[in-house]
């Protein structure tokens, strides 16, 4: 006896997920969400120095050793800050603004020997 043409229809435009595919995507959405939890508080520090600096530049500090010393009372305030200090800092003079650059590496450890480098930089406008 042979089937329906309705059930033999129904069987050859069923598709699914195999487990297989399941642990894959799985794998690799896992994989994904651990990097963002690893780089988040790095991208919050950039951020973070991104609106000090311009803060500070936006003040016109007089000297180097002034906005030197500014960014580093506000980075004792935003405890987030932990990768620069005011030494880093490369504070330039540009059309009459004061005009403040920095750039630094951040690693982040994986999972064994493996690490990520983030390579951030910014200045103020």
């Amino acid at each position: 006896m042979t089937q329906p043409v309705s059930n033999r229809r129904l069987r050859r435009t069923q598709r699914g997920l195999t487990m297989f595919g399941l642990l894959f995507w799985a794998v690799v959405i896992g994989f994904i969400g651990y990097l963002a939890v690893r780089t988040f508080p790095t991208v919050t520090e950039y951020f973070t120095i991104q609106r000090i600096v311009k803060k500070i530049a936006a003040e016109q500090p007089a000297t180097v050793a002034e906005a030197r010393a500014a960014f580093d009372r506000q980075r004792e305030i935003d405890y987030g800050v932990t990768s620069i200090s005011g030494k880093d800092l490369t504070v330039t003079k540009e059309n009459d603004k004061v005009v403040i650059k920095f750039a630094y590496e951040r690693e982040i450890p994986l999972f064994g020997p493996v690490f990520l480098l983030l390579k951030y930089d910014g200045q103020s406008n």
